[in-house]
């Protein structure tokens, strides 16, 4: 085998690994005593496809799957949100086997740009990182939930609500999410941190970890941390203004409530997927808001989808750069690579593309539904959020492909997937230069 075929294999590799899962997923939760009452192969598909791309979105009541049915969910959620190949290498190198040139370049396809010697370690931090953090969060909540229920059902309880918060999945035991503990203030600050600790990403992490201290992180960790942080701050003033006195979704609250309830829908849209409130009663600027926040994500190499913080601080600081007529685009006193300003707004137009045609698609053969909701689910599949504004369960079949096919392409990457239908090739010829009237 060539060594520059390598370049195009990892994406088939990996597109194909999240696939395989995907379908045995779906072969599991179609088992006659996987669910209560009989569920299609369509909506065994759905369903395993939004659990091993910790979207969320359901046809099916998480309830009407039986206790096996759930902990078919959890684990698909785990090797869906860590990902496979961290299993894989993790499960590989105990196991004495070794890990040649293809498997490497699959591996950093999957994890980064991780030196080779490193895999391993990075694979168990990974691992680390995820149970910890569950742990801490189980033990907390079924403290929280034993004396409302019993000691078994806290326990598991908190054990499928950390799984989902951790890996930003979204599924909850019932359809009501997590609407009955909007004003529960320790669900609402231990739910919120796993989504803010698995959105960060695992480099951003071990960064910190290993650093310990602010001016060694590295750009990336910094930009991370300061956007999560600005967004999340900006978020929740604004759905509090927004929501405060909205009968439909704060209005009824106490003060303590709106404020869980607003930073709560400032956390959830970061690929989470949970709900306090209504998503549906939200009202059309809370809504936007909302869908801005779904796309944009959290950070690269994360439980979390969308475009990624840093994809979006590239675009917002490379447009700044130009309307100040700056010959750099500068970030924290680094200047970043044009390769890298490329590819960010290369990521942001395929992204607003595929919204476009499945919003359209969707629209034409869906025409009973709003168009705001419509958007708003599209973007919620590719962002593989998992919040909705309840028509996912009322989409025809081919709504449920397209919301299928969204939920994907959002968790394998937009750019991976063009990878693997687009051979990437380059070209030696150079044209004159030439003008076209712009703005």
């Amino acid at each position: 085998m060539k060594l520059e075929h390598l370049k195009t294999k990892p994406p088939y590799v990996l597109a194909g690994g999240f696939l395989f899962i995907i379908l045995i997923g779906t072969l599991l939760l179609e088992l006659p005593f996987a669910h209560r009452t009989s569920i299609s192969w369509l909506h065994a598909l759905f369903t395993s496809t939004s659990a091993v791309t910790v979207t969320g979105l359901s046809v099916e009541d998480t309830a009407n799957f039986t206790i096996f049915g759930q902990i078919v969910l959890m684990i698909l959620i785990q090797i869906g949100g860590l990902g496979f190949m961290t299993f894989a290498i993790y499960i590989a190198r105990r196991m004495g086997a070794k890990i040649g040139l293809f498997g490497n370049a699959i591996a950093q396809e999957a994890l980064g740009d991780v030196p080779f010697n490193l895999l391993l370690h990075t694979a168990k931090n990974v691992l680390k990182f995820a149970l910890s953090f569950e742990l801490i969060a189980i033990i907390i909540l079924t403290i929280h939930f034993y004396g409302e229920v019993s000691f078994s059902q806290a326990l598991y309880q908190s054990l499928f609500f950390s799984i989902s918060a951790f890996n930003n999945a979204g599924f909850a035991l019932s359809s009501a999410s997590l609407m009955p503990y909007v004003d529960d203030v320790i669900v609402n600050i231990v739910i919120t941190a796993l989504i803010i600790i698995g959105g960060l990403g695992f480099v951003v992490l071990m960064d910190i970890k290993n650093q310990r201290q602010y001016k060694k992180f590295s750009l990336n960790t910094k930009v991370v941390l300061w956007a999560t942080l600005i967004l999340n701050i900006l978020s929740f003033v604004i759905f509090y203004i927004l929501e405060r006195q909205n009968p439909q979704t704060f209005g009824p609250l106490s003060e303590l409530g709106k404020i869980l309830a607003a930073w709560f829908q400032a956390i959830t849209p970061r690929t989470a997927g949970f709900n306090t409130i209504d998503t549906s009663g939200l009202t059309d600027a809370s809504s936007l808001l909302t869908m801005l926040l779904m796309f944009i994500g959290g950070g690269s190499l994360s439980t979390a989808s969308g475009i990624k913080i840093g994809t979006f601080c590239i675009i917002v600081v490379a447009t700044r750069t130009y309307l100040h007529k700056e010959s750099n685009v500068n970030l924290f006193k680094h200047n970043l690579p044009d390769e890298l300003i490329k590819k960010s707004f290369a990521l942001f137009l395929t992204s607003l593309t595929c919204i476009f045609i499945s919003s359209f698609l969707l629209l034409a053969v869906e025409p009973q539904f709003h168009f705001l909701d419509v958007l708003f689910e599209v973007v919620s599949a590719l962002g593989t959020v998992g919040l909705s504004r309840g028509i996912t369960p009322q989409v025809s079949p081919f709504g449920e492909f397209i919301l299928i096919i969204l939920m994907f392409v959002g968790r394998v990457g937009l750019l991976t997937m063009i990878y693997l239908i687009m051979q990437p090739h380059s070209s030696k010829i150079k044209y004159p230069k030439e003008y076209i009237q712009i703005g």
